[in-house]
């Protein structure tokens, strides 16, 4: 994980407060970056002019900034560079949310793609999702080896619902709908109360995945 450049720790404590709740009326959104372009440099990245992330490589995920609500302009630059964005983008956000916000696509056409990000999960489960970031990939399914498909039908830049799956260890791989495995992710530990991404990212004959997780705030059915 690269550092936040001068609000990391507050970033850390406001996940906290809304983890427990105390933050439900927060004027604050909450916002983490994904560098997933597989032939882009490192990057930084600045939000309204300022530097929020240094060094970010190709994998690299942040943890979560606090962002105002409203309208921010978000510029990615090459590492140690501050002309010729390789994006430069408006991000509207809404207080009280949390959103994942990737870099996605090759260099030449690299773009955002926006999700919301869940805050809530059921007590005692797990709750899941998966990005299809990867440019040249087939649509895909995901599921379990020799077992039922969770998600279906994702082509790039698809980002599914969630689904609230028993804690355990998954033997899990990424398939086309016709059955044939990509990738596999035999292995992969589901913990209760935590919410998950799981991100496809790279190019077709290089597969692999991003996990991302985070604490969620009990609820109920």
């Amino acid at each position: 994980m690269k550092k936040f450049v001068g609000i990391a720790l507050t970033a850390f404590m406001l996940l906290g407060l809304m983890a427990t709740g105390a933050a439900a009326n927060s004027n604050d959104a909450l916002v983490r970056i994904v560098h997933a372009s597989p032939d882009a440099p490192a990057v930084d990245v600045y939000v309204n002019g300022k530097p929020a992330v240094k060094g970010a490589s190709f994998k690299t995920a942040t943890e979560y900034i606090p962002l105002a609500a409203g309208p921010h302009k978000v510029e990615i630059f090459a590492a140690g560079t501050t002309s010729n964005p390789v994006i430069s983008q408006e991000l509207t956000v809404e207080g009280g949310k949390a959103y994942t916000v990737a870099a996605a696509n090759t260099l030449k056409n690299i773009e955002l793609v926006v999700a919301e990000d869940a805050l809530r999960v059921t007590n005692g489960k797990a709750k899941v999702r998966v990005g299809h970031l990867s440019p040249d990939a087939p649509t895909v399914d995901v599921g379990v080896i020799d077992g039922p498909t969770l998600f279906s039908g994702a082509s790039f830049k698809t980002i599914t619902d969630y689904k609230e799956l028993d804690p355990n260890t998954y033997r899990l791989e990424i398939r086309t709908p016709d059955g044939k495995q990509i990738l596999g992710l035999s292995g992969t530990k589901l913990d209760a109360n935590t919410i998950y991404t799981i991100f496809a990212v790279n190019t077709a004959d290089k597969l692999e995945v991003v996990v991302l997780k985070n604490p969620g705030m009990p609820s109920t059915r």
